[in-house]
């Protein structure tokens, strides 16, 4: 019988997992802490372990199989926190050809440049343990998009138009602020700040430091932290970021040089705290004009807010940063629909026209659609134009092109372009 905890909201990973256990000896979770992995897993598992737990550790340091129980599929959580437990793992996976055995998840990578964590794992488990990025909950995982306008219908042209439910601006700067952290999302409106907050203060006083061969500087991971939410959802490069630190530096932690940058922002991504978007390259024009560059994100916008004190109502009175942080609200999104299809997200850019898309899938068959972000129904229109330009000038045209908006009350298409123009809240994959 599974671990199911009481109210949990299912998630479109769930498919994925249900999916993976009949193919795979096991199925590993990767993410952010307090994204989900665990309920998520306990939805699938029959048995629990737990490496935070001192008695499941010590056993496990002496020997991993000293933790594998009968009842499967087990869920072994943070398994990083003895590197072992992975080649234990893919060996009683070799044991017979049962699929379903295990579940791990982890919110660490181990650092390569840890030498005793790397030769605890010899094999990268290819055939027997599958690997899945999970992310925190999109909106319609937490029952604030209502689904009328799916990714799939797009593709096939079958979309329902018509009117879907009011929705206001403040609604969207809740949802920003809030993030999509499962801890959160019955959180008082007072309060939705606290969890996105203490994220970020744990990751600086303890997390930056889990899994690492070497000590950073706390404050130096706080101003590169608060510099990536200045610039959500753009393509700056490392020079910027230490431009922009400077900027705001007291004077004694400043963070002189690109391969200090590149080093605190590994930490990062070691935590799965980034989600930067590539650059689509596409027959447009001369490839040389593409660029290059990914967008940057955190993995998610409450985290933006919590590093720049952002609250609803600052949001409100900044209308420029408002856009940004949506555009990433979208995006993250996005993302989490493309994996669930089995696809990628990406942007695009031309350096020399300035013709840019906010976003792309990828889908399994090479075919990719194309979206545009705006916060409100005024700007409709101009996203569009820019779609229709980049639609006559590329060579492979998408499947479909959508614009997606906050503040917008309905599912609608245009007449003249067949551009799909949808409220965030209707989006589904």
């Amino acid at each position: 019988m599974a671990l199911t905890k009481e109210g949990y909201m299912r998630r479109l990973i769930d498919d994925k997992i249900e999916r993976y256990l009949n193919v795979f000896g096991a199925v590993s979770i990767e993410g952010p802490k307090w994204c989900g992995k665990t309920w998520t897993s306990l939805n699938h598992a029959n048995s629990a372990v737990y490496m935070t737990q001192r008695q499941y550790l010590n056993l496990a340091r002496i020997d991993p199989k000293y933790i594998f129980m009968a009842e499967r599929p087990q869920l072994i959580d943070e398994w990083q926190i003895v590197p072992s437990i992975w080649d234990a793992v893919r060996n009683e996976c070799d044991q017979d050809h049962n699929k379903g055995k295990f579940i791990l998840t982890g919110s660490t990578t181990l650092n390569s440049g840890d030498g005793d964590n790397e030769k605890e794992v010899y094999h990268s488990g290819t055939g027997r343990i599958a690997t899945l990025r999970m992310d925190p909950m999109s909106l319609f995982e937490s029952n604030e998009s209502t689904g009328e306008a799916s990714i799939m219908q797009m593709i096939n042209g079958d979309i329902k138009e018509g009117y879907v439910r009011k929705i206001d601006l403040k609604e969207i700067a809740k949802l920003i602020v809030r993030g999509g952290w499962p801890e959160n999302i019955d959180m008082p409106d007072a309060d939705i700040g606290v969890i996105p907050e203490s994220y970020i203060e744990a990751i600086i006083k303890k997390d930056m430091h889990e899994m690492q061969d070497k000590k950073r500087n706390p404050e130096k991971m706080r101003m590169l932290i608060r510099s990536l939410a200045r610039n959500e959802s753009t393509i700056v490069g490392d020079k910027t970021l230490i431009r922009d630190i400077e900027e705001y530096d007291t004077g004694d932690e400043l963070i002189k040089s690109r391969i200090t940058i590149a080093d605190y922002l590994s930490v990062l991504d070691s935590l799965y705290l980034t989600a930067n978007q590539e650059a689509y390259s596409l027959n447009y024009r001369s490839s040389s004009r593409v660029g290059k560059s990914a967008k940057r994100h955190l993995v998610d916008p409450s985290l933006c807010c919590a590093a720049l004190g952002l609250t609803v109502d600052k949001l409100m009175y900044d209308h420029e940063t408002f856009g940004l942080l949506f555009e990433s609200l979208a995006e993250r999104d996005l993302r989490i629909y493309a994996e669930y299809l089995g696809g990628h997200l990406y942007h695009f850019r031309d350096n020399v026209s300035g013709d840019e898309v906010d976003a792309l899938i990828e889908f399994k068959d090479g075919s990719y659609a194309a979206f545009e972000i705006k916060l409100s129904d005024g700007s409709i229109q101009e996203a569009v134009s820019s779609l229709t330009k980049f639609y006559e000038r590329v060579k492979k045209k998408p499947v479909f092109m959508c614009v997606i908006v906050g503040h917008l009350d309905a599912v609608m298409r245009d007449p003249d372009t067949g551009i799909f123009i949808v409220p965030i809240t209707s989006l589904k994959p």
